[in-house]
């Protein structure tokens, strides 16, 4: 290989589609990111043939063989206890030892999770990880998190992913100071329960780089109210399919709309070029990618049903995250929380 600036770990296996996806997403990604290599981990027998017959990833990707892989329906404590010949596993271990900046896999989430917090540990004071999604919005994008990882989070936990929000908008979106608000079922500080409450508490009182917007509901996701938007990973990742399956109902209703008769079809040749701008901002795939904040390492989750846009996609949210420097902004910011913690708690030591 031609030493890079960068290198991506691939778990080359994972998802529904198989490595034909990932080698056509890598043949895009190459020609965007000129100063990449990428690590393909699976099976050498299946890549090798599907990556010499894309001449513009010669010197550009290095294949490691695993002759295994994760299957989708195991669960996560069954990939963690035989997994260390998988393709999942191998993507990780790269990061680990420092050969990759950054992992990627569309296998199985809750095996990437344990895979990841296994080999290369949380981010010291973190409890847990969360799983971020950058969404489109009228405004432009908004972080949201957790999107997935964790169903249930107390209020500490949902202030260090408002901690992760913040540092992924300033680092990955270039924002300065960005919004943040906690999604609840009202904006009014009476509404919700007392995990969001807590939160809310603690993020009204810390001295970090953002703007604390309260409580947010869940059309504000859209109208991109906020720059980050912070919950619990059972509500998030409810929000999250809803709105991919909203996003494939537009387009339904609007593409039958057309079809319906010829004056349809024929306003739809007349406005191709706003439909085909409509149709790409609604597209899930260019949205696709979940980074995994939290980790003391960069690991992207990409969808496991998406397709090679949707892949290549996930590729340039891993290369920018890796590029950005993100943990060191949620070290830092992370300590200026658990000293307000530290000093609330022993506040209320001294009242007793």
């Amino acid at each position: 290989m031609v030493a890079q600036d960068l290198t991506v770990s691939i778990d080359a296996m994972g998802g529904d589609a198989g490595p034909g996806v990932v080698v056509a997403a890598l043949a895009r990604s190459v020609l965007r990111h000129p100063k990449v290599n990428y690590l393909l981990h699976g099976d050498e027998a299946v890549l090798k043939p599907l990556v010499a017959r894309r001449s513009k990833l010669e010197g550009r990707v290095e294949i490691r063989h695993a002759p295994e892989r994760v299957r989708m329906e195991e669960k996560p404590s069954q990939a963690l206890r035989r997994g260390r010949n998988t393709s999942m596993w191998h993507a990780i271990e790269s990061v680990a030892k420092g050969e990759a900046q950054v992992a990627i896999s569309a296998g199985n989430t809750g095996a990437l999770m344990a895979m990841s917090m296994f080999q290369l540990h949380t981010i010291e004071g973190i409890d847990r990880p969360a799983i971020a999604s950058v969404w489109p919005t009228k405004r432009g994008q908004t972080v949201v998190l957790d999107v997935g990882a964790n169903v249930e989070s107390d209020a500490q936990q949902l202030a260090d992913f408002a901690v992760m929000g913040e540092a992924f908008a300033r680092a990955v979106l270039g924002l300065e100071r960005p919004s943040v608000g906690l999604l609840n079922v009202g904006a009014e500080d009476v509404k919700g329960h007392d995990a969001v409450k807590g939160a809310a508490q603690i993020l009204r009182n810390v001295k970090l780089p953002m703007e604390f917007a309260g409580f947010v509901e869940g059309d504000d996701i859209a109208e991109g109210t906020v720059d980050v938007v912070v919950t619990d990973g059972f509500t998030g990742n409810i929000a999250l399919k809803t709105a991919e399956g909203t996003a494939k109902l537009v387009v339904h209703f609007l593409r039958s709309a057309l079809k319906r008769s010829l004056l349809g079809r024929l306003g739809a040749v007349l406005a191709s070029g706003a439909l085909n701008a409509l149709r790409r901002k609604l597209d899930p795939r260019t949205s696709n990618g979940g980074i995994f904040l939290g980790l003391a390492g960069v690991v992207v989750k990409s969808h496991g049903s998406t397709d090679a846009l949707g892949f290549a996609c996930a590729l340039d949210m891993a290369i920018d995250m890796a590029k950005a420097g993100v943990i060191p902004k949620i070290i830092a910011d992370h300590a200026e929380v658990a000293r307000l913690v530290a000093e609330t708690h022993a506040d209320s030591g001294a009242a007793i």
